[in-house]
């Protein structure tokens, strides 16, 4: 039992030594502070905090990985150290290009199978790579389970709010879309091949050897998406279905990789194509529709509430559109903003919600507070002529 505990101190312990601990802490802070930069530049605001990103890191992750660790532990999913380090390389690499979708695990664990499978097909004398072919059907059993977290994820957090931005479409107008971008930490005891730890008749599972040992590994996933005409929420729960979907397909192409190997490569690649494919998917249908985000009609459209302000205590929300204001009809911001003037203590606005529907929603002002509702507006990016907060 000593041995046991012993092995387990040093496991947890371990994380410290991992680099991806560090390296999606200040990925996180970097994301944040390039959102913020765009913010500022689109609307003259820090619309959410810049710490956003860091905090979603370390809250999410923990159940998927608590889950996670009971499955490896009792399926003896057994991984050579080796294979950790290519994922590691892998998502760093990946994470150099600032685009959060690209760390999800089809691309780290899924391109990681393609290198090992790269790497036994030249006959690579590099002693880490050849090792880690020997454990392909593992980290295909590995890509479905973090995969389903993914999935999980993404469903998980789609009520997460988005950063609104301003784009030029492709008739010149200029319009609103929203951006999101998640980074998570999925922490997992996975047991590791090389220790004290001696196998038992039953596990592990998949990979033998004759000593074993427990190492905490932080994976981290990522996801983002920039849409103009679907809402954020609907969206994501639409490619988090699709990657649980995904998941499924993994599976059982690697489960029958345990006896027959080559499968796990299918595994791999299916995983990176069909990731790719959702995507693309997902912005070509959105891109395909009229924007949501633009000048209407009928009134002014909401493209950003401001977190904790009388806007968003008030129930307004991004894609309403505002077609009155204290009576007054108004089809820009300036107009918005003089007809708010009219009544100082109050103010009450006419509003057409997702549904069609109008409602009106109404609240006390004070003298000074007409430039303090926190709503944002589409309008011309660098404009200085009238703003939404002051």
């Amino acid at each position: 039992m000593a041995t046991w505990g012993l092995e387990w101190l040093e496991g947890i312990a371990a994380v410290w030594r991992q680099p991806l601990l560090y390296y999606g802490a200040l990925l996180a802070l970097a994301a944040g502070w390039r959102r913020v930069k765009r913010e500022r530049h689109d609307f003259h605001v820090r619309v959410y905090s810049p710490w956003k990103e860091w905090r979603g890191l370390w809250t999410s992750g923990w159940l998927p990985g608590a889950v996670l660790s009971a499955v490896a532990l009792g399926a003896g999913l057994v991984v050579p150290k080796e294979v950790v380090w290519t994922v590691t390389a892998l998502t760093v690499l990946l994470g150099l290009t600032m685009e959060a979708r690209l760390l999800s695990a089809a691309y780290t664990l899924g391109g990681t199978l393609l290198v090992l499978a790269m790497a036994e097909r030249g006959r690579m004398a590099v002693p880490w790579l050849r090792d880690g072919v020997e454990a392909a059907p593992v980290l295909a059993l590995w890509l479905t389970l973090l995969l389903a977290a993914e999935g999980w994820l993404i469903i998980r957090t789609r009520t997460e709010p988005a950063s609104p931005q301003l784009l030029k479409s492709k008739r010149g107008m200029t319009i609103g879309r929203q951006w999101v971008q998640r980074l998570w930490f999925v922490p997992v005891v996975l047991p590791m091949a090389g220790g004290s730890l001696p196998s038992l008749p039953w596990w592990p599972f998949a990979v033998g050897g004759e000593g074993h040992s427990f190492w905490l590994v932080p994976f981290l996933i990522g996801f983002s998406q920039r849409r103009h005409h679907v809402r954020p929420p609907e969206a994501a729960r639409r490619e988090g279905r699709l990657v649980l979907l995904l998941a499924g397909v993994v599976a059982v192409l690697a489960t029958g990789s345990v006896w027959y190997a080559p499968l796990a490569v299918a595994a791999g690649a299916v995983a990176v194509i069909g990731r790719e494919w959702i995507a693309f998917s997902g912005r070509r249908a959105d891109s395909a529709s009229p924007p949501r985000f633009a000048r209407h009609p009928h009134g002014v459209v909401i493209v950003g509430v401001l977190p904790g302000s009388k806007a968003e205590k008030m129930g307004l929300s991004i894609g309403e559109v505002i077609c009155k204001t204290n009576g007054v009809p108004v089809r820009t911001e300036a107009e918005f903003y003089e007809a708010l003037q009219r009544n100082r203590a109050f103010c009450k606005l006419e509003v057409i919600g997702d549904n069609g529907e109008v409602r009106f929603v109404q609240g006390a002002l004070y003298e000074d507070e007409h430039h303090e509702l926190g709503l944002l507006f589409v309008r011309e990016r660098g404009s200085l002529a009238s703003e939404a907060v002051s």
